[in-house]
């Protein structure tokens, strides 16, 4: 697992290029894919700024660090 990046932390405006998506940082941390049964130790949650449906992204590394608004 690679250490995650500075910019990543709860509260951080990310974007998902694989979803083509912005969203809030919620969470970070274990997740167990109820297909799968696969366990990723730091997933990141998100949800989009003001509140929605919120997904995860198993590998950190996908994401980029959105500009500021």
């Amino acid at each position: 697992m690679s250490r995650l990046p500075g910019w990543l932390r709860e509260g951080a405006r990310v974007l998902d290029p694989a979803k083509d998506r912005e969203g809030i940082v919620q969470f970070i941390g274990e997740y167990e894919d109820p297909y799968t049964r696969r366990v990723t130790a730091s997933a990141v949650f998100l949800r989009p700024e003001g509140g929605g449906k919120e997904w995860i992204v198993p590998d950190h590394q996908a994401l980029r660090q959105a500009d500021a608004r």
